[in-house]
This record gives structure tokens, sequence and C-alpha cells, in this order.
């Protein structure tokens, strides 16, 4: 490895960061030296209702394998999201929606989000849902999948979101595996200027399973879909009977928040099951760190909440941290390779979080799509979903980022919730296609087939 193989931390990151290298090796000093100490005091970051008096309990012994985190605290998600921010921002941006076509976007304040967030839990409780009640979410990439998604939230149901791009064989499989009562779709998604038949693909799929008893359907490109009487609701006029205030339930930590499955490319798909506090505070506090994020920013995850990164990174973790977050419906070359730059432009983006598969699609178009826009107020590259080669990477680093705005390159899993490792942009070096180094109270250890670690330059699975 040369010195040409690293670049160095941007002053004017270190200078700003919350987490300098000084920071970064007093958090892992203070974690070592006393855990239950140091993550008490990370959970108050977030509001309770009941601050925990247990912070962590956990077994990996095959005896008595338990994970605990904060059992005996008591909070709800969509207040941590949206309700705590409303005293002093009620009227910033809490979600900016871009559509598939570039003449659609709008802007959501934090108190229309809790209108819609409250209407649509109160949709919910009208169509039987209830604390525990699992609810299948198979929407396009508009506002009403969040509003669904924090609705649950706030009643105690669990969501299940199902990517709309799957199939109503996968759809099914899905609802019959956690056993849900009630779906939220939408007439038809738009992917690059196409419909996505997304209510056909509910009825194809409900054809073969028995535990859904209501539909509820958001109009969103107002196509002519058949509604079964006495299970289909037309969520516009169910919207319009119910008020627009929803009382948040009080959840233990440990309560289950959404279960969301993982995409099958090993097997038959397998259903993860994140918990309401330590998730939450994981994913606002990555958040917060890997992105050196300040409440208001503009913050674009290029991600669908059909998959983890939404959650967290669209989602729970932006909107924790009093974030603007960016929703897009569409797909980077649609209607041609400019659109994630004039997105950029058109939103004054601050922080964009995509996939190295984007990237290198849109390397293929030249740099000329990228240099046709500004990008004058970007500050901070992500990348999130698979490793980033290193030629990738320095595209991204020269083209996009015109060599002066640092890149996080992340790594983690559905089955953690938030980013493990990553570059912290004012405490870590950069190195092309690596993630670097762990975060503050993540120990790792390559293990090899028979678990044993493995030490020094190896391969194995990372534990």
């Amino acid at each position: 490895m040369s010195e040409h193989d690293i670049y160095p931390v941007f002053p004017e990151a270190a200078a700003r960061a919350h987490m300098t290298r000084e920071g970064y090796q007093a958090a892992w000093d203070a974690v070592r030296r006393d855990p239950e100490a140091f993550w008490a005091g990370k959970a108050r970051r977030l509001n309770w209702m009941s601050f925990p008096t247990r912070i962590k309990d956990v077994s990996f012994h095959e005896a008595d394998f338990r994970i605990r985190w904060f059992e005996d605290g008591v909070l709800n998600v969509a207040h941590n999201c949206v309700d705590r921010h409303l005293p002093e921002r009620a009227d910033q941006t809490a979600i900016i929606w871009e559509g598939d076509d570039p003449a659609d976007s709008r802007r959501i304040t934090y108190a229309a989000l809790h209108a819609e967030v409250c209407r649509m839990a109160n949709v919910l409780k009208a169509a039987g849902a209830v604390r525990g009640s699992r609810v299948t979410l198979y929407l396009p990439m508009i506002p009403e999948a969040a509003y669904a998604m924090l609705a649950c939230a706030r009643i105690g149901a669990i969501h299940s979101v199902v990517f709309g791009g799957f199939s109503p064989d996968s759809l099914a499989g899905r609802i019959e595996d956690c056993d849900s009562t009630l779906v939220v779709t939408a007439d038809e998604g738009v992917r690059s200027g196409k419909r996505i038949p997304l209510k056909a693909n509910v009825d194809a799929a409900l054809a073969r399973t028995r535990s859904v008893r209501k539909v509820i359907v958001v109009r969103h490109t107002g196509a002519d879909v058949p509604m079964e009487p006495g299970r289909d609701l037309d969520y516009g006029i169910e919207a319009a009977k119910v008020s627009a205030d929803c009382p948040c339930e009080p959840m233990n930590a440990e309560d289950p928040l959404f279960i969301l499955y993982t995409s099958g490319s090993t097997g038959k798909p397998k259903g993860v099951l994140h918990t309401t506090g330590g998730y939450l505070l994981w994913a606002s506090l990555t958040h917060e760190l890997v992105f050196d994020y300040r409440p208001g920013e503009v913050f674009w995850c290029t991600a669908d909440v059909g998959w983890v990164t939404g959650h967290t990174y669209v989602v729970y973790g932006a909107l924790a941290n009093a974030a603007t977050t960016l929703m897009f419906e569409g797909v980077p070359n649609y209607p041609d390779a400019r659109r994630f730059w004039q997105v950029i432009d058109k939103h004054r983006v601050e922080i964009f979080y995509t996939a190295p598969t984007a990237l290198r699609a849109l390397m293929k178009e030249g740099d000329g799509p990228v240099k046709s826009s500004s990008r004058a107020s970007l500050r901070l590259l992500g990348s999130v979903g698979e490793p980033i080669n290193p030629e990738a990477w320095r595209w991204y680093f020269d083209v996009v980022g015109e060599g002066r705005r640092p890149i996080v390159d992340t790594w983690w899993q559905t089955e953690t919730g938030g980013t493990l490792i990553s570059p912290l942009p004012g405490a870590t070096d950069m190195k092309p296609g690596s993630a670097t180094r762990p975060l503050p109270g993540v120990e790792l250890q390559i293990v090899d087939a028979e678990g044993r670690p493995q030490d020094g330059a190896a391969e194995g699975a990372l534990v």
C-alpha cells in the first residue's frame, strides 16, 4: 500500500465534525472502560417516556442466548421522529419528495408530517390494526410509505415493508410468513415512466393467502383498479373520516418495531425482526456520526424503503435527527444520466448516499452528465449496499466530489439495522475500496469456517 492509496481527513471536515480522531479514540476508551455508562449516555439522545435502568443484557452462550437493550425503557419511535421536533421545527421541511417525473416534487413540513402520520394511524386502527398487529406495506417511494411506517410505530403495530418491485409470489410468501392481517398498497407505482401494477399484484398474492382482512389502497396514479367490497378501502376516502390527531402508544424498548425480509439471494427469505429502543438509538447515532449530520441539512439516501437502508437512513435515523430527508421515486438514468445530479442541484442536497451499482452505471456514461450540474451544495458523499471498487470510488471522489468532498464507504447488513464499519469524515483517513474502521462500540473479528479467530491479513466470516 502506498501513500497514494490514502486520502487524509480534510481539515475543514475535522473542524466541524461531531467526532474527530481524538474523539474517536476517547469514545473507544469510554466504551471499553464502562460500556453500561457509555450506552446509557448515548440513550439520552432519544426522548423516553420512562428512561431505562437496565442498559445492556447480552449473552452469546447457546444455552442462554439473549440480546436485550434498554429492556425496561419505554418510548415511541413516531414521537421521536416527529412529535418531539414540533416545538422548534414545525415549519421545517421533513420530507422532500421527488417523483419519477422530474416535474413532480413536493415538500412536507414536520407539522404536515405529524398530521398525515396521525391520519394514517387512525385509518389503520379503524381497519382493525392494534398493538402487535402485522401490517404489510407494498408501496412505491411516495410519502405515504413513510406515513405508513411511522403510523405503525405510533400505534405499536409491526410493519413488514415489501419492495414494490417484488412479484405476487414473493409478496404472498412474506404475508404468510408473518401472518399479516392488513396490507397498505397503491393503485400503481411508476418507475422510468412505466406503470407497476401494485394493486393487481396484491390481489394475486391474496388469492393464495388467508390472513389478510383489509387492504388500504392509496391513489397514486389514479388508475382504475378493482376494489373488493368489504375488504378494500380507498385511503383518501378513509383519511377524510378520521382525526389528524392520534396518541402515541408507549412501547417497551424490546417491543418489535418491524420485520424486514432478506432478499432471499442465499435461500428462502428470512424475516429479520428489529425492536424499538436499540434500533432507533443506533439508527440515529450512526446517521449523525457517519454523515456528520446537523438538523435541517438536506440528506438524500437513494435507497427504496423496501430495503433496510431506506428504513434506517431515509426514514427512522434521519427523522429522529430532525433531518430534511429526500425520498426519490425514480431511477438514476431516467429520463437520462443527468438525473441524480439535477436532483442534487434542484433541492440543494448537502449529503448524498447511494450504491456502487448506480455509480458504476453512471460512470459508463462518462463525466459529461455529472459536469452538466453544479453540485455546489454537496458537502459529503456516501456509498452503501456492496463493496465499492477502487476505480468507482476514485471516479466518485474526483468527478462527482471534485476532489474536495469526503466519502463515507459504509458496511452493514439488514440484521445490524445500521452502519457498523465506516470512515468518519472528521476522524478517519479514506482508502478507495475500504470501509476502514468499526464505529465505537463495534468489536469485530474474522473467523474461519470452524469459528476460530484469524489474525493479520485473512479471509473468513466477519463476526
